[in-house]
Protein backbone atom coordinates (compact mmCIF):
# COMPACT_ATOMS: atom_id res chain seq x y z
CA UNK A 1 0.00 0.00 0.00
CA UNK A 2 0.95 3.79 -0.64
CA UNK A 3 1.47 5.55 2.43
CA UNK A 4 1.25 8.74 1.24
CA UNK A 5 1.59 10.21 4.53
CA UNK A 6 5.15 9.77 3.16
CA UNK A 7 4.49 11.41 -0.24
CA UNK A 8 3.45 15.07 1.42
CA UNK A 9 7.06 15.39 2.80
CA UNK A 10 8.10 14.10 -0.64
CA UNK A 11 6.33 16.81 -2.44
CA UNK A 12 8.03 19.52 -0.16
CA UNK A 13 11.46 17.77 -0.80
CA UNK A 14 11.35 18.73 -4.57
CA UNK A 15 11.25 22.28 -3.87
CA UNK A 16 15.17 21.63 -2.94
CA UNK A 17 17.60 19.82 -5.60
CA UNK A 18 16.96 15.82 -4.58
CA UNK A 19 21.26 15.51 -5.88
CA UNK A 20 21.80 18.15 -3.04
CA UNK A 21 19.64 16.22 -0.72
CA UNK A 22 21.65 13.07 -1.26
CA UNK A 23 24.72 14.90 -0.78
CA UNK A 24 23.88 16.09 2.30
CA UNK A 25 23.30 12.45 3.65
CA UNK A 26 25.88 11.58 6.11
CA UNK A 27 28.40 8.18 4.88
CA UNK A 28 26.71 6.19 7.67
CA UNK A 29 23.74 6.09 6.31
CA UNK A 30 24.23 5.57 2.92
CA UNK A 31 24.28 2.36 2.50
CA UNK A 32 21.06 1.53 4.71
CA UNK A 33 18.87 4.09 2.52
CA UNK A 34 20.19 2.83 -0.52
CA UNK A 35 18.97 -0.97 0.41
CA UNK A 36 15.72 0.38 1.91
CA UNK A 37 15.40 2.17 -1.55
CA UNK A 38 16.64 -1.17 -3.64
CA UNK A 39 13.78 -3.16 -1.18
CA UNK A 40 10.97 -0.89 -2.27
CA UNK A 41 11.92 -0.92 -5.54
CA UNK A 42 11.90 -4.80 -6.00
CA UNK A 43 8.94 -4.81 -3.24
CA UNK A 44 7.12 -2.65 -6.17
CA UNK A 45 7.64 -5.54 -9.35
CA UNK A 46 5.89 -7.81 -6.45
CA UNK A 47 2.75 -5.84 -5.54
CA UNK A 48 2.71 -4.66 -9.32
CA UNK A 49 2.77 -8.49 -10.68
CA UNK A 50 1.99 -11.38 -8.95
CA UNK A 51 -0.44 -9.33 -5.68
CA UNK A 52 -2.22 -6.93 -8.07
CA UNK A 53 -3.54 -9.67 -10.42
CA UNK A 54 -3.88 -12.75 -7.99
CA UNK A 55 -7.78 -11.38 -7.65
CA UNK A 56 -8.15 -11.48 -11.47
CA UNK A 57 -6.37 -15.13 -12.08
CA UNK A 58 -8.95 -16.34 -9.11
CA UNK A 59 -11.66 -14.50 -10.93
CA UNK A 60 -10.84 -16.44 -14.44
CA UNK A 61 -10.84 -19.75 -13.39
CA UNK A 62 -14.14 -20.22 -11.72
CA UNK A 63 -13.54 -18.15 -8.19
CA UNK A 64 -16.98 -16.91 -6.60
CA UNK A 65 -17.21 -13.70 -4.65
CA UNK A 66 -16.98 -15.63 -1.55
CA UNK A 67 -13.27 -17.58 -2.31
CA UNK A 68 -11.67 -14.56 -3.66
CA UNK A 69 -13.49 -12.92 -0.60
CA UNK A 70 -11.40 -15.25 1.73
CA UNK A 71 -8.13 -13.81 0.13
CA UNK A 72 -8.81 -11.18 2.04
CA UNK A 73 -10.81 -12.31 5.04
CA UNK A 74 -8.11 -15.06 5.81
CA UNK A 75 -5.55 -12.53 6.30
CA UNK A 76 -7.66 -10.44 8.50
CA UNK A 77 -8.15 -13.28 10.80
CA UNK A 78 -4.64 -14.27 11.29
CA UNK A 79 -3.67 -10.79 11.99
CA UNK A 80 -6.38 -10.28 14.11
CA UNK A 81 -4.70 -13.76 16.22
CA UNK A 82 -1.26 -13.33 15.66
CA UNK A 83 -0.57 -9.06 16.11
CA UNK A 84 0.04 -9.02 19.72
CA UNK A 85 1.81 -12.11 20.13
CA UNK A 86 4.17 -11.49 17.04
CA UNK A 87 4.94 -7.92 18.63
CA UNK A 88 5.52 -9.48 22.07
CA UNK A 89 7.72 -12.55 20.46
CA UNK A 90 9.47 -9.89 18.99
CA UNK A 91 10.53 -7.43 21.30
CA UNK A 92 13.19 -9.49 22.61
CA UNK A 93 14.95 -10.61 19.31
CA UNK A 94 17.28 -8.78 17.21
CA UNK A 95 15.18 -6.21 15.28
CA UNK A 96 17.46 -6.77 11.63
CA UNK A 97 17.69 -10.28 11.88
CA UNK A 98 13.51 -10.98 12.59
CA UNK A 99 12.59 -8.53 9.81
CA UNK A 100 15.14 -10.65 7.32
CA UNK A 101 13.87 -13.95 8.45
CA UNK A 102 9.64 -12.89 8.78
CA UNK A 103 10.13 -12.12 5.02
CA UNK A 104 11.81 -14.90 3.81
CA UNK A 105 8.85 -17.02 5.73
CA UNK A 106 6.01 -14.97 4.26
CA UNK A 107 7.47 -14.23 0.76
CA UNK A 108 8.58 -18.14 0.03
CA UNK A 109 5.22 -18.99 -0.28
CA UNK A 110 5.10 -16.68 -3.46
CA UNK A 111 6.87 -19.41 -5.16
CA UNK A 112 4.28 -21.76 -4.73
CA UNK A 113 2.03 -19.68 -6.77
CA UNK A 114 4.00 -20.33 -9.92
CA UNK A 115 3.26 -24.17 -9.67
CA UNK A 116 -0.54 -24.09 -8.93
CA UNK A 117 -1.26 -24.28 -12.72
CA UNK A 118 0.77 -27.03 -13.12
CA UNK A 119 -0.33 -29.27 -10.06
CA UNK A 120 -3.93 -28.06 -9.42
CA UNK A 121 -7.30 -28.52 -11.16
CA UNK A 122 -9.06 -24.97 -11.13
CA UNK A 123 -10.98 -25.17 -7.82
CA UNK A 124 -7.97 -26.69 -6.43
CA UNK A 125 -6.19 -23.56 -7.18
CA UNK A 126 -8.27 -21.43 -5.69
CA UNK A 127 -8.55 -22.58 -2.49
CA UNK A 128 -4.88 -23.60 -2.30
CA UNK A 129 -4.30 -19.71 -2.93
CA UNK A 130 -6.55 -18.69 0.07
CA UNK A 131 -4.94 -21.74 1.99
CA UNK A 132 -1.02 -20.31 1.35
CA UNK A 133 -2.30 -16.36 1.81
CA UNK A 134 -3.39 -17.69 5.34
CA UNK A 135 -0.04 -19.32 5.80
CA UNK A 136 1.60 -16.48 4.83
CA UNK A 137 0.17 -13.95 6.85
CA UNK A 138 1.76 -15.24 10.40
CA UNK A 139 5.08 -14.73 9.21
CA UNK A 140 3.47 -11.94 7.12
CA UNK A 141 2.21 -10.10 10.21
CA UNK A 142 5.60 -10.48 12.06
CA UNK A 143 7.20 -8.51 9.19
CA UNK A 144 4.81 -5.66 9.40
CA UNK A 145 5.33 -4.90 13.02
CA UNK A 146 9.54 -5.04 12.62
CA UNK A 147 9.50 -3.65 9.36
CA UNK A 148 7.76 -0.11 10.64
CA UNK A 149 10.65 -0.66 14.10
CA UNK A 150 13.31 -1.28 11.85
CA UNK A 151 12.86 1.58 9.36
CA UNK A 152 13.04 3.63 12.76
CA UNK A 153 15.38 2.24 14.04
CA UNK A 154 18.11 2.77 10.77
CA UNK A 155 16.52 6.27 9.35
CA UNK A 156 17.13 9.12 11.84
CA UNK A 157 14.43 11.38 12.55
CA UNK A 158 14.93 13.76 10.80
CA UNK A 159 15.39 11.75 7.87
CA UNK A 160 12.66 9.98 7.72
CA UNK A 161 10.83 12.38 6.09
CA UNK A 162 13.04 12.00 2.54
CA UNK A 163 14.11 8.89 2.77
CA UNK A 164 10.40 7.29 3.07
CA UNK A 165 9.17 9.84 0.71
CA UNK A 166 11.65 8.30 -1.96
CA UNK A 167 10.51 4.82 -1.04
CA UNK A 168 7.16 5.58 -1.84
CA UNK A 169 7.78 7.72 -5.33
CA UNK A 170 10.05 4.53 -6.28
CA UNK A 171 7.10 2.19 -5.21
CA UNK A 172 4.42 3.71 -7.06
CA UNK A 173 6.71 4.28 -10.34
CA UNK A 174 7.68 0.81 -10.44
CA UNK A 175 3.90 -0.62 -9.53
CA UNK A 176 2.50 1.19 -12.35
CA UNK A 177 5.59 0.17 -15.06
CA UNK A 178 5.07 -3.37 -13.97
CA UNK A 179 1.47 -3.42 -13.60
CA UNK A 180 1.54 -2.33 -17.55
CA UNK A 181 3.83 -4.94 -18.37
CA UNK A 182 2.04 -7.89 -17.11
CA UNK A 183 -0.92 -6.90 -18.59
CA UNK A 184 0.97 -6.79 -21.63
CA UNK A 185 2.58 -10.58 -20.84
CA UNK A 186 -0.64 -11.47 -19.82
CA UNK A 187 -2.31 -10.91 -23.47
CA UNK A 188 0.57 -12.21 -25.39
CA UNK A 189 1.06 -15.61 -23.65
CA UNK A 190 -1.52 -18.41 -23.49
CA UNK A 191 -3.79 -18.84 -20.48
CA UNK A 192 -2.35 -19.89 -17.49
CA UNK A 193 1.45 -19.89 -18.54
CA UNK A 194 1.34 -16.13 -18.63
CA UNK A 195 0.19 -16.10 -14.91
CA UNK A 196 2.96 -18.29 -14.04
CA UNK A 197 5.22 -16.17 -15.46
CA UNK A 198 3.76 -13.13 -13.84
CA UNK A 199 4.02 -14.84 -10.02
CA UNK A 200 7.16 -15.81 -11.11
CA UNK A 201 8.27 -12.22 -11.58
CA UNK A 202 6.42 -11.73 -8.02
CA UNK A 203 8.70 -14.12 -6.29
CA UNK A 204 11.85 -12.56 -7.86
CA UNK A 205 10.55 -9.23 -6.56
CA UNK A 206 9.80 -10.75 -3.37
CA UNK A 207 13.41 -12.50 -3.19
CA UNK A 208 15.17 -9.07 -4.14
CA UNK A 209 13.63 -7.96 -1.95
CA UNK A 210 14.20 -9.65 1.10
CA UNK A 211 17.93 -9.91 -0.11
CA UNK A 212 18.24 -5.64 0.25
CA UNK A 213 16.07 -5.92 3.87
CA UNK A 214 19.11 -8.43 5.04
CA UNK A 215 21.38 -5.22 4.91
CA UNK A 216 19.64 -3.26 6.92
CA UNK A 217 20.88 -2.15 10.08
CA UNK A 218 19.80 0.03 13.00
CA UNK A 219 22.03 2.64 14.48
CA UNK A 220 21.11 2.73 17.77
CA UNK A 221 23.23 0.48 20.22
CA UNK A 222 20.72 -2.31 20.73
CA UNK A 223 19.61 -4.32 18.14
CA UNK A 224 16.30 -5.11 19.68
CA UNK A 225 12.08 -4.08 18.73
CA UNK A 226 12.08 -2.25 22.57
CA UNK A 227 15.01 -0.70 22.15
CA UNK A 228 14.22 1.19 18.88
CA UNK A 229 13.82 4.88 19.16
CA UNK A 230 11.04 6.08 20.77
CA UNK A 231 9.93 9.27 18.56
CA UNK A 232 7.25 9.75 17.06
CA UNK A 233 6.72 11.49 13.40
CA UNK A 234 3.67 12.04 11.38
CA UNK A 235 6.12 11.16 8.15
CA UNK A 236 4.99 7.63 8.04
CA UNK A 237 7.12 4.88 5.87
CA UNK A 238 5.36 3.57 3.20
CA UNK A 239 4.22 0.22 2.95
CA UNK A 240 2.81 -2.40 5.13
CA UNK A 241 4.95 -5.61 3.63
CA UNK A 242 3.47 -8.65 4.91
CA UNK A 243 -0.57 -7.21 4.34
CA UNK A 244 -2.14 -9.24 1.46
CA UNK A 245 -3.56 -6.78 -1.22
CA UNK A 246 -5.95 -7.94 -4.18
CA UNK A 247 -7.24 -5.11 -6.75
CA UNK A 248 -9.71 -2.57 -5.90
CA UNK A 249 -9.33 -0.01 -3.58
CA UNK A 250 -8.65 -2.41 -1.21
CA UNK A 251 -5.93 -0.61 0.52
CA UNK A 252 -5.45 -1.25 4.22
CA UNK A 253 -4.31 1.20 6.60
CA UNK A 254 -1.71 -0.55 9.49
CA UNK A 255 -1.43 2.55 11.31
CA UNK A 256 0.83 2.87 14.51
CA UNK A 257 2.14 -1.39 14.66
CA UNK A 258 5.56 0.80 15.59
CA UNK A 259 4.03 1.60 19.15
CA UNK A 260 3.00 -2.39 19.39
CA UNK A 261 7.27 -2.94 20.07
CA UNK A 262 7.35 -1.00 22.87
CA UNK A 263 4.10 -2.51 25.10
CA UNK A 264 5.07 -4.21 28.43
CA UNK A 265 1.85 -4.92 29.70
CA UNK A 266 0.18 -6.86 27.02
CA UNK A 267 -3.49 -7.43 29.43
CA UNK A 268 -4.20 -3.90 29.37
CA UNK A 269 -3.48 -3.35 25.92
CA UNK A 270 -7.49 -3.32 24.93
CA UNK A 271 -8.42 -0.72 28.05
CA UNK A 272 -12.09 -0.49 27.57
CA UNK A 273 -12.23 2.54 28.95
CA UNK A 274 -10.18 4.08 25.76
CA UNK A 275 -13.15 3.56 23.64
CA UNK A 276 -15.62 4.97 26.01
CA UNK A 277 -15.76 8.66 25.06
CA UNK A 278 -15.28 10.34 21.44
CA UNK A 279 -12.78 7.99 20.69
CA UNK A 280 -15.16 5.36 20.91
CA UNK A 281 -17.52 7.27 18.48
CA UNK A 282 -14.40 7.34 15.92
CA UNK A 283 -13.32 3.88 16.36
CA UNK A 284 -17.19 2.82 15.71
CA UNK A 285 -17.43 5.57 12.59
CA UNK A 286 -13.96 3.88 11.15
CA UNK A 287 -15.58 0.33 11.28
CA UNK A 288 -18.12 1.34 9.32
CA UNK A 289 -16.17 3.19 6.78
CA UNK A 290 -13.89 0.22 6.60
CA UNK A 291 -16.75 -2.23 6.41
CA UNK A 292 -18.15 -0.99 3.34
CA UNK A 293 -14.62 -0.55 2.02
CA UNK A 294 -13.95 -4.11 1.69
CA UNK A 295 -17.69 -5.40 1.13
CA UNK A 296 -16.86 -4.64 -2.22
CA UNK A 297 -13.64 -5.51 -2.71
CA UNK A 298 -14.25 -9.37 -3.65
CA UNK A 299 -16.97 -7.95 -6.40
CA UNK A 300 -14.62 -5.78 -8.34
CA UNK A 301 -12.46 -8.74 -9.95
CA UNK A 302 -15.76 -10.61 -10.83
CA UNK A 303 -17.17 -7.63 -12.34
CA UNK A 304 -14.35 -6.80 -14.48
CA UNK A 305 -14.07 -10.43 -15.95
CA UNK A 306 -17.62 -11.90 -16.00
CA UNK A 307 -19.59 -8.27 -16.81
CA UNK A 308 -17.03 -6.15 -18.43
CA UNK A 309 -15.78 -8.85 -19.94
CA UNK A 310 -12.01 -6.73 -19.80
CA UNK A 311 -8.69 -7.98 -20.81
CA UNK A 312 -5.67 -8.34 -18.67
CA UNK A 313 -4.25 -5.78 -20.37
CA UNK A 314 -7.48 -3.54 -19.63
CA UNK A 315 -6.89 -4.71 -16.10
CA UNK A 316 -3.47 -3.59 -16.25
CA UNK A 317 -4.14 -0.07 -17.39
CA UNK A 318 -6.61 0.45 -14.93
CA UNK A 319 -3.96 -0.77 -12.37
CA UNK A 320 -1.61 2.30 -13.66
CA UNK A 321 -3.97 4.65 -13.88
CA UNK A 322 -5.38 4.19 -10.24
CA UNK A 323 -1.39 4.80 -8.76
CA UNK A 324 -1.04 7.24 -10.97
CA UNK A 325 -3.57 9.25 -9.71
CA UNK A 326 -2.76 8.63 -6.18
CA UNK A 327 0.76 9.78 -7.43
CA UNK A 328 -0.08 12.86 -8.76
CA UNK A 329 -3.00 13.93 -5.99
CA UNK A 330 -0.34 13.00 -3.33
CA UNK A 331 1.43 15.79 -4.80
CA UNK A 332 -1.35 18.40 -3.54
CA UNK A 333 -1.96 16.99 -0.58
CA UNK A 334 0.57 19.01 1.59
CA UNK A 335 -1.17 22.35 0.39
CA UNK A 336 -4.85 21.06 0.50
CA UNK A 337 -4.06 19.98 4.64
CA UNK A 338 -2.58 22.88 5.26
CA UNK A 339 -5.70 24.99 4.02
CA UNK A 340 -8.69 22.05 5.10
CA UNK A 341 -7.00 19.82 7.46
CA UNK A 342 -7.42 16.07 7.89
CA UNK A 343 -11.01 16.15 9.07
CA UNK A 344 -12.33 17.64 5.73
CA UNK A 345 -9.94 15.67 3.48
CA UNK A 346 -11.11 12.48 5.24
CA UNK A 347 -14.71 13.38 5.24
CA UNK A 348 -14.19 14.60 1.23
CA UNK A 349 -12.20 11.55 0.74
CA UNK A 350 -14.63 9.25 1.17
CA UNK A 351 -17.48 10.92 -0.19
CA UNK A 352 -15.39 10.29 -3.45
CA UNK A 353 -14.91 6.51 -2.83
CA UNK A 354 -18.70 6.26 -2.21
CA UNK A 355 -18.33 6.73 -6.33
CA UNK A 356 -16.24 4.03 -7.14
CA UNK A 357 -18.37 1.07 -6.52
CA UNK A 358 -21.49 2.74 -8.10
CA UNK A 359 -18.87 3.77 -11.28
CA UNK A 360 -18.44 -0.07 -11.26
CA UNK A 361 -21.65 -1.21 -11.53
CA UNK A 362 -22.42 1.46 -14.25
CA UNK A 363 -19.42 0.45 -16.17
CA UNK A 364 -20.77 -1.43 -20.02
CA UNK A 365 -17.27 -0.91 -21.19
CA UNK A 366 -14.05 -0.10 -20.89
CA UNK A 367 -13.92 4.05 -21.05
CA UNK A 368 -15.94 4.18 -17.90
CA UNK A 369 -13.89 1.59 -16.37
CA UNK A 370 -10.54 3.75 -16.99
CA UNK A 371 -12.45 6.98 -15.96
CA UNK A 372 -13.58 4.71 -12.31
CA UNK A 373 -9.56 3.82 -12.00
CA UNK A 374 -8.70 8.05 -11.62
CA UNK A 375 -11.48 8.68 -8.87
CA UNK A 376 -10.41 5.55 -7.05
CA UNK A 377 -6.82 6.79 -7.01
CA UNK A 378 -7.84 9.99 -6.55
CA UNK A 379 -10.54 9.08 -3.29
CA UNK A 380 -7.72 6.58 -2.09
CA UNK A 381 -4.26 9.55 -2.44
CA UNK A 382 -7.07 12.10 0.10
CA UNK A 383 -8.01 8.78 2.69
CA UNK A 384 -4.73 7.47 2.77
CA UNK A 385 -3.10 10.34 3.05
CA UNK A 386 -4.67 11.72 6.13
CA UNK A 387 -6.37 9.19 7.79
CA UNK A 388 -3.11 8.13 10.16
CA UNK A 389 -2.85 11.75 10.88
CA UNK A 390 -6.80 12.10 11.84
CA UNK A 391 -6.17 9.74 14.42
CA UNK A 392 -3.10 10.43 16.06
CA UNK A 393 -4.90 14.21 16.37
CA UNK A 394 -7.83 12.72 18.55
CA UNK A 395 -4.80 10.33 20.39
CA UNK A 396 -3.38 11.22 23.79
CA UNK A 397 0.41 10.59 23.10
CA UNK A 398 0.97 9.04 26.65
CA UNK A 399 -1.28 6.16 25.59
CA UNK A 400 -0.61 5.59 22.24
CA UNK A 401 -0.24 1.57 21.75
CA UNK A 402 -3.57 1.01 23.49
CA UNK A 403 -5.82 3.74 21.29
CA UNK A 404 -4.38 2.18 18.45
CA UNK A 405 -4.65 -1.31 19.43
CA UNK A 406 -8.70 -0.61 18.97
CA UNK A 407 -8.35 1.06 15.48
CA UNK A 408 -6.48 -2.24 14.24
CA UNK A 409 -8.78 -4.28 16.16
CA UNK A 410 -11.67 -2.59 13.92
CA UNK A 411 -10.08 -2.12 10.94
CA UNK A 412 -9.25 -6.07 10.80
CA UNK A 413 -12.66 -6.94 12.01
CA UNK A 414 -13.99 -4.86 9.08
CA UNK A 415 -12.14 -6.33 6.66
CA UNK A 416 -12.91 -9.80 7.99
CA UNK A 417 -16.72 -9.29 7.79
CA UNK A 418 -16.51 -6.93 4.79
CA UNK A 419 -14.63 -9.26 2.59
CA UNK A 420 -17.62 -12.30 3.67
CA UNK A 421 -20.52 -9.96 3.78
CA UNK A 422 -20.02 -8.64 0.37
CA UNK A 423 -19.97 -11.76 -1.78
CA UNK A 424 -22.97 -13.14 0.72
CA UNK A 425 -25.19 -10.07 -0.50
CA UNK A 426 -23.83 -10.54 -3.94
CA UNK A 427 -25.35 -13.97 -4.31
CA UNK A 428 -28.97 -12.97 -3.26
CA UNK A 429 -29.13 -9.59 -4.92
CA UNK A 430 -26.67 -9.65 -7.52
CA UNK A 431 -23.08 -7.91 -8.60
CA UNK A 432 -24.57 -4.82 -9.64
CA UNK A 433 -27.01 -4.30 -7.32
CA UNK A 434 -24.63 -5.39 -4.53
CA UNK A 435 -22.49 -2.39 -5.74
CA UNK A 436 -24.86 0.18 -5.75
CA UNK A 437 -26.29 -0.91 -2.16
CA UNK A 438 -22.72 -0.74 -1.22
CA UNK A 439 -21.84 2.72 -3.10
CA UNK A 440 -24.76 4.01 -0.88
CA UNK A 441 -23.25 2.90 2.61
CA UNK A 442 -20.26 4.29 1.73
CA UNK A 443 -21.56 7.40 1.49
CA UNK A 444 -23.65 6.98 4.38
CA UNK A 445 -19.83 5.75 6.28
CA UNK A 446 -19.18 9.68 4.86
CA UNK A 447 -21.47 11.36 6.48
CA UNK A 448 -21.24 10.11 9.55
CA UNK A 449 -17.53 10.68 9.71
CA UNK A 450 -18.90 14.03 8.90
CA UNK A 451 -21.00 14.38 11.73
CA UNK A 452 -19.47 11.93 14.59
CA UNK A 453 -15.80 13.35 13.31
CA UNK A 454 -16.69 16.73 13.89
CA UNK A 455 -17.52 15.90 17.69
CA UNK A 456 -13.66 14.41 18.03
CA UNK A 457 -11.81 16.69 16.06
Amino acid sequence: MINLQSLISFNDMTKQSLFTLSKQVPGEYRANFLHLYLDIAWFGVLSGSAIAFVGVFAARQGANALQIGLLNAGPAVVNLMVTMPASKWLQSRPISRSVFWTAVFNRIFYLAWIFLPSLLLPQGQIWALITLTMLMSVPGTGLAVGFNALFAGAVPLEWRGYVAGLRNALLAMVYILVSLLCGWLLNRLPFPLGYQVVFGLGFLGAAMSTVHLWFVRPHNESDTLSHTPSHTTRRRNLTGPGTFRTLGDSQRQAVGLRFFTRVTDWRNLLQVSVVNGRYGQIIATLFFFHFTQFLAIPLFPLYWVNNLHLTDQNIGWGTALFYTSVLLGSTQLARLTERFGNYRLLVTGAIIMSLYPGLTAMSRALPLYLFTSVVGGIAWSLVGGVIANYLLENIPEDNRPAHLAWYNLALNAAILLGSLGGPAISAQLGLVTTLSLIAAARFLAAMLILTKGREAA
